[in-house]
């Protein structure tokens, strides 16, 4: 994907009117079912881990102005929309609803008769993509929106949110199965919010060195790590300050789980996607690790913003314009119908919804 930018995703307050959520609901059913009819559900799968995508999507639904609640709704209305589906599931949500989704596809995978292993697999995928984008990217965003999307054949893709406190503002972190090489690696879609300063990612290419050190520091056992913690506090100087140099200062975690560290010591993990894996290991932890193999080995890890992208557009709250409901219902129908159509052979309906596309000018298509 060639195309960046950067977005603003702040906090509004509010709840979408029922009368918008419920048609919301009907609308994402139909432009599903047309996708998953037409193309599979791997493609609509695909394209919730596009952000333009995604952001077209979620107008279309309805949200005509830029807020965080562009993705919390936009999932919240697809659960609903296919709650029903065999095909495909949306498991977690926003807030405590996220910590549920391993149930949920659980649930689902044994309601679909498929194999414990796969299912197994797509519960380990929607733990990892949330432990690495709330402990291995930190970038001032607090994780509490997880939505975790698969089908039968296990695609999937994951559409998370995290929220700064201090500004009020949202980041969203999308991943794809169908183009992931690794879960520590760059492995996002994309990350779309207001770009900062600072970030800590140990998922950059430059974390690389960084990473091997970590599990290395890990392997050698808690008492060499324990020597090793050196805590420079905030505002103390350094004989780089007076020569002139522009040394960063290390600001060493407080709080470091050193019994998890014990327990990693004797998982003895093979690399950093299994470190990470082990329950315990947090941002802190991370933090920690990755500084010593900085101080210890002098390899650094990224502290590189991996935002990537941005959008400026509209929302429920009526701006540039309210919310055509005649238009959304009218819109829903033709889809529906085309839906039936199909289904019944006759395909004419879809093919002229597709004719129509091609007045989409090409630098909007998807």
């Amino acid at each position: 994907m060639t195309r960046t930018g950067f977005t603003d995703l702040p906090l509004h307050g509010g709840n979408a009117p029922r009368w918008l959520f419920t048609r919301m609901v009907s609308l994402a059913e139909a432009i599903s079912e047309v996708i998953i009819e037409e193309m599979g559900t791997e493609e609509l799968i695909r394209r919730l881990s596009d952000p333009f995508w995604f952001q077209a999507f979620s107008c279309v639904l309805g949200f005509d102005w830029h807020s965080s609640g562009t993705t919390t709704v936009t999932c919240g209305a697809l659960k609903v929309a296919l709650q029903d589906s065999q095909q495909i599931c949306v498991a977690g949500g926003k807030g405590s609803t996220s910590k549920g989704a391993p149930g949920e596809i659980a649930r689902w995978v044994e309601k679909q008769g498929i194999h414990t292993k796969r299912g197994a697999g797509l519960i380990r995928a929607s733990k990892l993509a949330a432990k690495v984008d709330s402990a291995a990217v930190q970038d001032g965003h607090q994780l509490y929106h997880h939505c975790f999307v698969f089908d039968r054949i296990g695609n999937w893709s994951v559409v998370q949110q995290g929220m700064n406190g201090a500004t009020g503002y949202a980041r969203r972190y999308q991943w794809f199965s169908g183009q992931l090489d690794s879960f520590i690696d760059e492995p996002h879609q994309a990350i779309t919010g207001t770009r900062v300063t600072s970030a800590l990612d140990m998922t950059a290419k430059a974390s690389t060195d960084c990473r091997r050190a970590c599990v290395d520091l890990v392997s050698d056992g808690v008492e060499r790590l324990q020597r090793e913690v050196v805590v420079v506090e905030a505002g103390q100087s350094t004989i780089e300050d007076w020569c002139g140099g522009g040394l960063r200062k290390l600001h060493m975690p407080r709080d470091i789980d050193w019994k998890t560290l014990r327990r990693a010591y004797e998982v003895q993990p093979s690399g950093y996607e299994e470190m990470l894996s082990i329950p315990g290991i947090g941002p802190s932890t991370v933090r920690a690790l990755a500084l010593m193999a900085e101080l210890v080995y002098g390899s650094g890890p990224s502290w590189r913003d991996p935002v990537k992208f941005s959008f400026t557009v509209g929302g429920k709250d009526g701006v540039p314009y309210p919310v055509d409901r005649r238009a959304m219902d009218h819109s829903t129908q033709i889809l529906k119908a085309g839906i039936d159509a199909a289904r019944l052979g006759e395909m004419e309906k879809l093919q002229a919804i597709e004719r129509l596309r091609r007045f989409v000018p090409p630098d909007f298509s998807f």
